[in-house]
């Protein structure tokens, strides 16, 4: 897998050892892209839970079989660090208001870590194929967007956040290419054979139409941090504009997203956008905090950094930010609609803002010096063999990582599933770990038993959580009796959405006695939320009324 005279390596066949580990992986990474629900009353959560469950499916999967076959673990620093954020967030989670929300979200970072564990143990025989699954499930990704953009309409694709394709919003989609342009660029440019460079620049084609047509500022700016680095590390300071092959495919990959851009803006579509012209009014709002979703931000990272300093220690535990931001908004906050029941984003606008307000300082720390670490180990790698294959692919996690930065501080992306997954597979497959461990821990076959059943039961109640959520989504979407309908409440007791729902049902059939129970339990999940107590006061004085 390598330029031809930038230092080829023959590529290596997977052991027998390794090879379901890959297949694992390689089914998780597509799976999590495509995977979605048709059940529009749900919005983000029919996108985001069953991604969820291939999240768990991946990582518990590819572990536990990984693990059971482990003679010893080799702990390096990125692990003690990773290991440091996973314990915080599980004090965290342990202390949060919302146990639903918290271990759900505790859940996805420990699937996402034991996804990257288990790349990178895969990688040394299997690299080249799980970099090619990575770049085919970039181009899908973005292949579903423009399927949405010019007509095609399937019932898991979201309406009101086209183009979305199966990610169900034009932002999260978007940020899941631009995280995976550098490499679908990798694939391009190492392909063996003519046919697979065709097919890699038809990747990058789609991925290029797919962005632009996103209007997603934050992917367009972290894209451009992309290419800019890029443009400096691997081109001038790494000198592949001076190899032949290099820079012939180099050439083609940009025209190939070049050309794919101005065509979609050529390209009538069915995208409504209110302007006449949508894509240069993005272009001019990109470093606008004064007014729209900029403002939006600068406000609700103010509220949420109060939120932090409120909870300095623990935070307030994983995916509870909505839960508590209700206490910290103020009339005319944009991130805050008193009149709808749900009134407020699942997640806040910044991966960043949200680690410190929910997991406290020490998990935030831990991140940014984990993802520092790699960075720089990444850096080092490039400089010391700017041709060869080893370089090459740590050029791209280097890349990778700064454009995670910069969509992280301007969106929710490592509080997703599918780019969890995604970034998690791409770090261990192409951050090659030091040639020397902090320590080593030897697996006896009891050792390796309890480790595997550990992973395997906590595996299997996440699992059982994501499939009780999906059941829930489908019975109440699928059901017309509200006999029906309190079988959804059963199977996810944490859903507040349903409760709220339930408890509206019964309030419009005149049964407060019935719909009290769903919004008091509405309450507890989300105790500060209005439309739960209005709820319970209308049925108090209904009651009042209606008393003899």
């Amino acid at each position: 897998m390598a330029i031809a005279s930038l230092g080829s390596e023959p590529a290596a066949e997977p052991g027998s050892d390794n090879r379901v580990a890959l297949r694992i992986l390689q089914v998780g990474v597509i799976g999590v892209v495509l995977a979605a629900l048709p059940y529009p009353l749900f919005d983000l959560e029919r996108h985001a839970v069953p991604k969820e469950l291939v999240a768990e499916l991946t990582g518990f999967g590819a572990a536990i079989y990984g693990l059971v076959r482990a003679k010893k673990l080799q702990i390096t620093a990125a692990d003690a660090l990773l290991a440091v954020f996973l314990a915080v967030s599980l004090v965290s989670a342990i202390l949060a208001g919302n146990h639903w929300l918290a271990f759900r979200a505790f859940g996805l970072s420990l699937s996402g870590a034991l996804v990257f564990w288990s790349a990178r143990t895969v990688a040394p025989s299997s690299r080249e194929a799980l970099v090619r699954t990575l770049a085919a499930a970039v181009a899908l990704a973005a292949g579903t967007a423009l399927l949405q953009a010019y007509g095609v309409e399937l019932s898991v694709m979201a309406e009101r956040r086209a183009p979305g394709g199966t990610f169900g919003n034009r932002n999260f989609m978007a940020h899941f290419v631009a995280l995976g342009a550098p490499v679908l660029a990798l694939a391009g440019l190492e392909a063996r054979r003519r046919w697979e460079g065709f097919l890699w620049q038809a990747g990058v084609a789609l991925a290029g139409a797919a962005l632009v047509l996103s209007r997603s500022r934050a992917a367009w700016l972290a894209f451009t941090i992309g290419l800019a680095s890029f443009a400096i590390e691997g081109l001038w300071a790494g000198g592949l504009w001076k190899n032949q092959v290099a820079r012939s495919r180099v050439i083609a990959l940009a025209l190939a997203a070049g050309i794919a851009a101005g065509i979609a803006l050529l390209l009538p579509n069915h995208l409504e956008w209110r302007s006449t012209s949508p894509y240069l009014d993005s272009m001019r709002g990109l470093a606008d905090y004064r007014e729209g979703s900029g403002r939006g931000r600068l406000v609700q990272y103010r509220n949420t950094l109060r939120m932090a300093t409120d909870h300095p220690v623990a935070g307030i535990g994983p995916g509870n930010w909505a839960v508590e931001y209700p206490k910290y908004t103020f009339p005319g906050d944009p991130a805050f609609d008193p009149d709808d029941f749900i009134p407020t984003n699942p997640w806040p606008s910044s991966d960043w803002v949200a680690l410190l307000a929910e997991r406290g300082p020490l998990a935030l720390v831990a991140v940014l010096i984990l993802g520092g670490a790699l960075a720089v180990g990444a850096w080092r790698r490039w400089r010391q063999g700017s041709h060869t294959t080893e370089g090459l692919e740590a050029l791209v996690a280097l890349i990778t990582l700064l454009v995670l930065a910069c969509v992280s501080a301007f969106d929710a992306v490592l509080l997703l599933p599918a780019p969890t997954v995604f970034i998690a597979a791409l770090l261990g497959a192409l951050i090659r770990p030091p040639r020397r461990s902090l320590f080593t821990i030897q697996l006896s076959d009891m050792r390796r038993a309890r480790l595997a059943g550990a992973a395997a039961l906590l595996g299997t109640l996440l699992t059982i959580q994501s499939v009780g959520q999906i059941a829930a989504i489908a019975v109440f979407s699928g059901a017309r009796e509200p006999a029906t309908l309190e079988w959804a409440g059963r199977l996810d007791p944490g859903n507040y959405r349903i409760q709220m729902l339930l408890a509206y049902e019964w309030r419009n059939r005149g049964h407060c006695d019935r719909a009290r129970p769903h919004a008091e339990a509405a309450r507890r999940l989300y105790p500060n939320h209005p439309a739960p107590r209005q709820l319970l006061a209308a049925c108090r004085k209904r009651r009042q009324t209606t008393a003899p």
